[in-house]
């Protein structure tokens, strides 16, 4: 019994890897085009916090920008009540073009991240695989250049969120917030 249950677990984690490795990465990824100012359209998490937050959130801007070592610097502003936060986070560029890692001494992760596809004039396609201690889980962002998106991207969203094993309570369109100027800046 305790062989099958060691066969088991190795088999279970080999799925998880083998999944993690399935996720495929933007073919020809230019870097330089990915950089300036997208808005947060779409997330998708199967993450306890994410669960915990869903009803609060809503549409962020994020600016990327390139680093001299050729790292990206991501920083998001969104609402937080009746203030405005940002968080910035330098994604560290990994072998495969398009693929970065990002860790958050804040919170214990380690974040596996992939421009999945994007055609960086109106959207981009992010997901991320989250590490910690407890656990691990994905997340799925939709970015676009402006606050609207076509119906077709949103439902590329969506059902690319659903391959990765996410379930429709779990994927959010993010409302607009309508106080854009405070917080675009």
């Amino acid at each position: 019994m305790h062989a099958a249950l060691l066969g088991f677990l190795g088999l279970a984690l080999l799925g998880a890897l083998h999944a993690q490795d399935s996720i495929p990465v933007q073919t020809n990824f230019q870097q330089d085009k990915l950089t300036g100012r997208w808005y947060s359209i779409g997330l998708a998490s199967n993450s306890n916090w994410f669960k915990e937050k869903k009803h609060l959130m809503k549409m962020c801007t994020t600016v990327i920008s390139s680093t001299a070592d050729g790292n990206l610097e991501v920083t998001s502003t969104y609402p937080k009540g009746d203030q405005c936060e940002k968080r910035n986070s330098l994604y560290t560029k990994m072998k495969q073009p398009g693929r970065f890692s990002y860790t958050s001494s804040r919170w214990g992760s380690k974040h596996d991240i992939r421009v999945v596809e994007t055609n960086y004039e109106e959207y981009a396609l992010v997901a991320t695989q989250i590490s910690k201690s407890t656990g691990s889980s994905t997340m799925v962002l939709l970015y676009s250049r402006t606050k609207e998106l076509s119906p077709e991207r949103l439902e590329r969203f969506t059902q690319f969120s659903r391959e990765q094993g996410l379930m429709d309570e779990e994927i959010l369109i993010l409302p607009q917030t309508g106080e854009s100027s405070r917080w675009e800046r």
